[in-house]
């Protein structure tokens, strides 16, 4: 729980919340909007908001807090402090909590939900125990990803492209373990097809179904036999063209396969067989409980086959290289596809589905498999199942004790929680720390009553993290993991607010707990997120030695040259990085908040780029100078109208002349214009940049606006409340006082003032006239990156290229910047109203 992670929440409440609010403090207006009269409102509004916020968590919005508080952070952290990592873990949340509050972030605190507490990991292990029941949880000997530094197993999804792991950097290693494993590959193909059914996630679909994979073939399950007799050895074994599974003539395992290390049974058979960079045939045999064929066991000479497969099954009918290996060995096989005149293809010798087409049999094939559960469940090579053991203490204990009489035996739900013992010291190396545990560990099997042992992994933080929308929906709930009725009714979650790095880990594994859930009837629905809007990362400046590697600290480091070089005069490698104490890049948001204000900071982080970008921390760059400006600039606004209103005139709309009338006819387009815009930013797009810089826009033209137009007119006024109550959500305590400022305007000509606060009123609408009347864009047109004016298009042509460019051609603009110059290039935004000429000087 690092200063990074703070802003990284920090800027998912910003996107996510809506804050609320109660009166001003004095009545008396100040002129200008200067840093002690920030801090004065701030400091006056925020406990006001912080309980108008908890008023309306009793409304229909839901949007929650919890903490993903286990897993290899908190222990690390605790053991370089010596200290209890619950002691850690819990610090950290309540100095988390506190800092979140002092922002002036709203969040229905009464859902809160610790994946680290009892309450909650006791619904964690229920599930798992579904999963073990369901046969998707399962233990297997395998060769895994060890962390030699962590000292625990990654999954797949948890080592970078260079063989890194994801939290510590070291080279992962090779180790044969036992582990538990949740069967995902069950739902590859349900999981690749409903991502059709949902919109478009910021390529994080697409990213989806590339780690899924084309899901064309299946596994099928054998018994492994020597000499005639069983092993008690089972493998899967993948098949590529299940249809053809009554042709296959062998099963083929890798070199590097578990069978070949360990303690393997059948271990001495197949080393005696092996013959490095042969294809060795064994004396093991392979029974295939599906189709009651007995394959013979083949080493391959490759080192890997296609995906992260290390047993496949061979069918010469489906593949030449199967076919042509087989023929090398000697092994008979079974023709079981015959071409038709009319060239289609049929299947024979394939039992009861002899006669249907390879389509056919394909389906009733591996439908035939799922039912009688030894295999059908279609996945693609690439996808491996779920490793979920940790060998560290800080997790959720898997409910499982061993039995030498019952083997593993899942602990009754009825006596979870399997809580955490409490350790004298944990180490972080070696063993898992739980076996150290011995009162704990030792125990008596729910089953036979006979002695037995807990298991000592514990659970990778992925499953705490893959339900726990579900408990927000229903968190005090004692007897169940969460009500169906409630779950129903809040969910599947309207907009789901995450990292782009978490596309394939977490946002799978979510996917996939809620495809289960289904299936267990827990809920009605299959995917639990609507809508994602992927955030982007604020990111700090980094200084590290060229030659080393090694992070400085700015203070190490002399920028008094041109070029910043350590202390020492070494030359440095500068890059933007994820915000880490360990790269000493992080801020605490504390520090910012004290020297620009909350709002001024929640205005910069929506501002400086849409939310799926990062954001380059750098306060000297023109986002935050310019959010500052636009402050005073509205504060401006009501301290004009104000004015205005006190000079003694009584205000009167029939005083205005044909000039002032047409000045305030385009102060009403402008305010309807930038309500339909950022209405849509806000609810569809999550453009808040682009909701910023259309309210930029809008307070330009009211602070253009003379006098006698302030005076009479109700455009005025009514635009320059809706301009508040659009800034609110972003900016809510300078709004909050903006509004009470306005309120109390002499002689008011709209009757808003008598309403309440500024975020209790409803969300500003177009005007019916308006919508009656065409609709234009003031488009902001650019030549080769330099602005110079702007152009009315019709809305209805202003995302077509061709007829965008053709209109500003033609205008007074066009004729007077592009004339006679030869246009490269014309890019027209996507985002915002802008069309860039791109000419050669």
């Amino acid at each position: 729980m690092q200063v990074s992670l703070s802003f990284r929440v920090f800027r998912h409440s910003v996107l996510s919340c809506l804050s609320r609010t109660l009166f001003s403090q004095t009545g008396v207006w100040d002129k200008d909007y200067r840093p002690e009269i920030r801090q004065k409102v701030e400091k006056w509004w925020h406990p006001r908001i912080m309980e108008q916020c908890r008023k309306d968590s009793l409304e229909k919005v839901l949007n929650p807090m919890g903490w993903d508080a286990f897993g290899l952070p908190a222990e690390n952290a605790a053991i370089e402090r010596g200290l209890d990592p619950e002691e850690w873990t819990k610090n950290n949340i309540q100095s988390m909590r506190e800092q979140l509050d002092s922002l002036g972030l709203c969040f229905n605190w009464d859902r809160e939900v610790t994946t680290c507490l009892p309450d909650y990991y006791r619904w964690t292990q229920y599930l798992f125990v579904k999963l073990l029941e369901a046969g998707l949880a399962y233990q297997k000997e395998a060769v895994v990803n060890w962390d030699p530094v962590d000292q625990t197993v990654l999954a797949d999804e948890q080592v970078d492209e260079s063989g890194r792991s994801w939290r510590s950097g070291a080279v992962v290693e090779q180790k044969l373990l036992t582990q538990w494993f949740i069967k995902t590959t069950n739902y590859a193909k349900p999981l690749l097809d409903a991502l059709a059914d949902l919109p478009e996630w910021y390529g994080v679909k697409a990213m989806q179904a590339n780690w899924i994979g084309e899901c064309t073939g299946c596994y099928f399950d054998f018994r492994l036999k020597l000499n005639g007799k069983e092993t008690g050895e089972t493998l899967s074994a993948y098949c590529s063209s299940p249809e053809t599974i009554f042709g296959a003539a062998y099963l083929a395992i890798l070199p590097s396969h578990r069978l070949l290390r360990g303690t393997s049974s059948v271990r001495s058979a197949l080393e005696k067989a092996h013959q490095p960079g042969k294809d060795s045939l064994t004396e093991v045999t392979a029974y295939n409980l599906f189709t009651g064929q007995e394959l013979l066991l083949v080493i391959s000479q490759k080192e890997e086959f296609d995906g992260y497969l290390d047993t496949v099954i061979g069918v010469p009918d489906s593949s030449d290289e199967d076919r042509c290996l087989a023929q090398a060995l000697n092994l008979k096989w079974s023709t079981v596809v015959t071409n038709n005149q009319d060239g289609t293809q049929t299947l024979i010798n394939s039992a009861e589905f002899s006669g249907l087409s390879k389509s056919e049999a394909f389906d009733s094939i591996t439908q035939k498999a799922r039912e009688q559960k030894v295999g059908g469940h279609l996945t693609s090579s690439k996808l491996r199942d779920w490793l979920i053991s940790r060998q560290r203490y800080w997790g959720t204990p898997i409910p499982v004790v061993h039995c030498e009489a019952c083997g593993p035996v899942a602990v009754p739900v009825e006596e979870l929680p399997v809580t955490l013992p409490k350790l004298a010291s944990i180490s972080g190396k070696g063993a898992s720390p739980l076996e150290s545990a011995q009162d704990w560990v030792n125990c008596k099997c729910p089953r036979c009553t006979g002695p037995a042992k807990r298991e000592t992994d514990t659970m990778d933080t992925f499953v705490d993290s893959a339900w726990y929308y579900f408990r927000y929906t229903d968190p005090h709930n004692t007897h169940r993991p969460f009500e169906r009725p409630l779950a129903d009714h809040w969910l599947p979650v309207d907009v789901y607010i995450g990292g782009k790095e978490h596309a394939v880990m977490h946002l799978y594994y979510a996917r996939f707990f809620s495809h289960f859930c289904r299936d267990q009837s827990f809920v009605s629905y299959r995917e639990p997120f609507r809508k994602l809007l992927v955030q982007g990362l604020i990111k700090g400046q980094t200084f590290k030695l060229a030659k080393s590697g090694q992070y400085l600290k700015r203070e190490n480091i002399d920028f008094t040259g041109e070029k910043p070089v350590s202390l020492s005069g070494e030359e440095l490698e500068i890059t933007w990085e994820k915000m880490s104490k360990s790269k000493h890049n992080g801020l605490d948001p504390q520090d910012v908040v004290q020297q620009y204000g909350v709002d001024t900071v929640r205005l910069y982080i929506l501002y400086a780029a849409p939310p799926e970008q990062d954001i380059l921390w750098n306060v000297k760059t023109d986002a935050l100078p310019g959010v500052l400006r636009w402050q005073s600039r509205l504060w401006q606004l009501v301290t004009k109208l104000r004015g205005a209103r006190s000079l003694g005139d009584v205000p009167n709309p029939s005083l205005l002349k044909k000039k002032e009338r047409l000045e305030a006819r385009k102060i009403w387009e402008n305010k309807n214009y930038a309500i339909k815009e950022v209405t849509t930013y806000f609810t569809e797009d999550f453009l808040f940049n682009a909701a910023i810089s259309r309210l930029m826009g809008l307070t330009n033209t009211l602070t253009t606006a003379t006098v006698r137009v302030l005076q009479h007119s109700v455009e005025f006024e009514e635009a320059l409340a809706a301009l508040i109550l659009m800034t609110a959500p972003m900016a809510p305590h300078l709004a909050s006082e903006l509004w009470a400022g306005l309120s109390q305007v002499k002689n008011p000509l709209s009757p808003f003032s008598q309403k309440g606060d500024v975020l209790l009123q409803p969300w500003p609408t177009v005007d019916p006239e308006y919508l009656e009347t065409p609709d234009f864009v003031e488009l902001t047109v650019l030549v080769n990156n330099k602005g110079c004016g702007k152009v009315t298009v019709p809305v209805q042509v202003s995302k077509d290229l061709d007829k965008v460019q053709k209109l500003v051609l033609d205008s007074e603009l066009g004729q007077t910047h592009l004339t006679e110059r030869k246009v490269k290039r014309a890019i027209l935004s996507p985002r915002t109203a802008l069309i860039n000429f791109l000419i050669d000087e």
